[in-house]
């Protein structure tokens, strides 16, 4: 995993996340994978940008979510591309669904923990603050013990 600096060639954000981070700058996320060890890689090489670093990525599948997740440095922003996504956040307890068509979004905010299902087939674009990212699997409808991906602090 490398940050690459002035990339002038199409990218495509399936398999090549981009960073925004600091001075408004973006730098393409070559090699990256959901692998612990380029996560954590990524985290060292983005932890100077603090809570402001972005991860923005193109996802496309069809199906359940697998794992809940929370993002405690900052708000996510999902937007449905093409298909149907259901965003189910955990409210206190309290399971609150969204249903997304084309062309709309919706906010998951600072900490509350989340779960994306795609109806059919589907891409979305998320726009998040990955500082803190925490993973767990979906064994039921609430985020229950913590499988965890590594923070800045973590990461060797």
């Amino acid at each position: 995993m490398r940050l690459v600096n002035h990339e002038r060639n199409a990218m495509d954000l399936r398999t090549t996340p981009v960073h925004l981070g600091l001075g408004s700058r973006v730098k393409p996320v070559e090699g990256f994978t959901w692998d612990p060890e380029v996560l954590q890689a990524y985290s060292a090489a983005v932890a100077a940008d603090g809570a402001e670093g972005r991860m923005v990525m193109i996802f496309d599948g069809d199906g359940l979510g697998d794992h809940w997740e929370s993002h405690p440095a900052g708000d996510e922003l999902v937007v449905c591309l093409s298909g149907s996504v259901t965003v189910t956040r955990d409210v206190d307890g309290v399971p609150d669904r969204v249903l997304l068509g084309p062309g709309e979004a919706t906010i998951n905010p600072a900490g509350e923990w989340h779960v994306v299902d795609m109806e059919g087939p589907t891409s979305l674009l998320a726009i998040t603050a990955t500082l803190g990212t925490d993973h767990r699997p979906r064994t039921d409808t609430r985020p229950t013990e913590h499988v965890g991906t590594p923070s800045p602090e973590e990461a060797p």
